[in-house]
């Protein structure tokens, strides 16, 4: 297994990599939309779908991807319970988990809040979640109790403490059980979703204008209010549309691989092999700086399984021939260390309990409350 995935970390991406100072520019990028993104998400998914189903049949399971993580339930594929996933950080390395509550079905929210110590403003978040789906956030007690009451009911939802830092990224790990140490092989930079006034035009106006943002329109004016959309921010002011860096919400993902440092390494690896059965996923993250990240500082706001998008491909550099061959790439790799797991002696989720597992969920997100 030597060298085992990390070619995954240079894909070829295209035109724009041959590029990289176009590429880079930020105000480019701000500008422009991945390829992918135009494409409707059915298309999108079926050439992914189409191997997934080519490498079950090669490796003889569908579902052999769930044994790469033998301590999350379905190897994270789908489904799994986000506060279980925080709970096997080792409690030596707690002080880099944003601090977590779970309300269960049935609690009080206010009094699950008190008892964690956690004050407002905060994020409420389903257990089972994906994309950002029912993520907001909460300012009070009146808030928190709406939200609850709109939660589907016999459900348990998250309480977390909102961390001020300012950055928010992706890292993508891996560590093969035979292997003493793991490696960060992808590190993508989030971008909340946001225009920056022009002293001319109201937020409406410039939401219009980028691509991007125009798609979401309906739900900043449900977050910001008509008076919201209707101010005319001034020349260079930033303004937040959205709490949740999901591109679904009119986020923008950008290669940050330029980050990754070996003292980021040495904390992310060192944090994942205190983790109880678990090789392969991707943490969801803030920073306060790219120094601060470089140096291996950084708060861990979500652990996701062997279901995390490759996410980094979705930043506007890279071509449609780089986006699937960087996706395809890691779904190889993903079989390819599940089968040496199969070899040890894990045992995949049969493939009845992986389609309950992934249509509760879809199921789910479609009742949660809106996110913001």
């Amino acid at each position: 297994m030597a060298g085992f995935g990390w070619k995954l970390t240079r894909p070829f991406s295209g035109r724009a990599a041959r590029n990289p100072a176009k590429a880079s520019r930020p105000e480019q990028r701000a500008r422009t939309i991945a390829p992918v993104e135009i494409l409707p998400k059915w298309l999108l998914f079926t050439p992914m779908t189409i191997q997934w189903f080519w490498l079950g049949f090669k490796y003889r399971s569908i579902t052999l991807p769930s044994v790469v993580n033998p301590g999350i339930e379905t190897g994270g594929l789908v489904g799994e319970s986000k506060f279980a996933c925080l709970e096997l950080v080792a409690p030596r390395f707690r002080d880099r988990v944003a601090d977590t509550a779970l309300v269960a079905a049935g609690a009080d929210p206010e009094a699950v809040r008190l008892a964690a110590g956690l004050g407002y403003p905060l994020i409420a978040k389903p257990d089972i979640g994906w994309c950002g789906y029912g993520v907001r956030r909460i300012d009070t007690e009146t808030e928190l109790r709406r939200y609850a009451a709109a939660f589907p009911p016999g459900e348990a939802f998250l309480l977390q403490r909102l961390i001020d830092q300012p950055h928010e990224a992706a890292l993508f790990y891996i560590r093969h059980p035979s292997n003493p140490r793991g490696r960060v092989i992808a590190l993508t930079v989030r971008h909340l979703p946001h225009v920056i006034g022009d002293g001319a035009r109201d937020v409406a106006a410039l939401v219009a204008s980028d691509l991007r943002m125009a798609r979401n329109a309906a739900d900043y004016e449900e977050t910001l209010g008509p008076a919201g959309m209707a101010r005319v921010p001034e020349r260079g002011e930033r303004v937040m549309l959205a709490n949740i860096a999901s591109i679904r919400a009119g986020g923008r993902y950008e290669d940050g691989d330029a980050l990754i440092t070996p003292a980021l390494e040495d904390a992310v690896d060192a944090l994942s092999r205190s983790m109880d059965g678990f090789h392969y996923g991707r943490f969801d993250i803030k920073f306060a700086s790219p120094e601060a990240l470089r140096a291996g500082g950084f708060t861990i706001l979500e652990i996701n399984g062997a279901g995390a998008e490759a996410i980094q491909y979705w930043d506007p550099k890279y071509s449609f021939l780089g986006t699937f061959r960087g996706v395809f790439a890691k779904q190889r790799a993903l079989f390819a260390m599940a089968d040496d797991m199969r070899r040890m002696g894990h045992r995949p989720i049969g493939w009845r309990a992986l389609a309950r597992a992934h249509l509760k969920q879809q199921n789910l997100i479609r009742r949660y409350p809106p996110s913001n």
